[in-house]
């Protein structure tokens, strides 16, 4: 679920001292998202959504939900909008940072 190699990666980039942070903006920037699609999705900047939250999602490590972004990203370039499952985005999504807190906090006290 978790690309951890990829959080070490990200965390030697941008330094101890800044991770904690950046981690939080990534969560609150793909929650910004995600609450604007669980409002009803807009066909006109779906695929662009998408795509933010598949490129948030691979920069912190977060494998599974990055792929069903790419998913929905490609079956929002392909206009079927109907097939772009929100719900599960957003369970991805819900599952992944559970995963990242906890993983992060077992990490950190090793």
């Amino acid at each position: 679920m978790i690309d951890w190699d990829r959080v070490i990666e990200l965390r030697e980039e941008v330094g101890a001292e800044d991770f904690l942070e950046v981690a939080e903006l990534f969560l609150s920037e793909v929650a910004e998202v995600l609450e604007r699609l669980s409002g009803g999705v807009n066909v006109a900047t779906l695929e662009n959504d998408m795509h933010f939250l598949k490129g948030a999602a691979l920069n912190l490590g977060f494998r599974d939900f990055s792929e069903l972004c790419r998913q929905g990203e490609m079956r929002a370039a392909a206009s079927d909008f109907g097939s772009v499952d929100i719900p599960a985005v957003m369970a991805c999504f819900s599952a992944s940072k559970d995963s990242f807190v906890a993983g992060l906090a077992q990490r950190m006290a090793s």
